[in-house]
């Protein structure tokens, strides 16, 4: 549980309701959590499916695990408790995006069930729309496509605490959509979530 700190604060509320923001934009907030081991997938399917969402006038935009630590949690690192500080704060900014009316695409190995359950709840509070995308790649098929060389680095003892080789990676119990990426190409799984989106009514057309 994160710690409180900032007192003497109020909620403000702007003039422009959500609502009216979206049917602006013709397009429901919502975001769509791919979460699945190192070199599943989803990073590549994210960036896919970003693409055609936006050539298709969706207004959407990606949140990657990598870019992420880049800037706004650069200073965490892959303790428990600071991947757990990192999907909570993740998870806060999925849903100001998703509160301003973007389809938000976050790509994180996020590999605690606990962590990802807090981002639902986050956005189930604010009535957002939360999805859960498993991409489901056996570990074998990871390690051979290794594009950054971490397995082999973890296997070679080089990286402790790396998801599925040392630290567990707890997969969704319910996930709404699942991404089979062993069998499918990437246009297909992307097409799977552009369908899915369609049929939850985020976006029209």
């Amino acid at each position: 549980m994160t710690n409180v700190k900032a007192t003497n604060i109020t909620w403000h509320e702007g003039n422009l309701k959500r609502t009216e923001r979206w049917d602006a934009l013709k397009c429901t907030g919502a975001t769509l959590w791919f979460t699945g081991l190192s070199a599943s997938g989803k990073s590549t399917i994210a960036s896919a499916l970003e693409q055609v969402l936006v050539q298709m006038g969706v207004n959407c935009y990606r949140l990657d695990g990598d870019n992420v630590r880049h800037g706004l949690n650069k200073n965490l690192g892959f303790s428990a408790e600071d991947r757990a500080e990192n999907i909570r704060r993740i998870g806060e900014v999925a849903r100001l995006f998703a509160d301003g009316g973007a389809v938000t695409l976050t790509s994180f190995i996020s590999p605690y069930r606990a962590d990802r359950d807090l981002c639902r709840e986050l956005h189930g509070n604010d009535g957002l729309g939360f999805f859960e995308v498993f991409v489901d790649t056996p570990i074998e098929v990871c390690e051979q496509r290794d594009p950054k060389g971490l397995y082999k680095k973890a296997r070679a003892g080089e990286i402790t605490g790396f998801t599925g080789i040392d630290d567990p990676y707890e997969a969704p119990n319910t996930p709404e959509l699942v991404l089979e990426t062993a069998n499918k190409s990437v246009d297909e799984c992307v097409q799977e979530c552009v369908n899915f989106l369609r049929e939850r009514g985020v976006f029209r057309g």
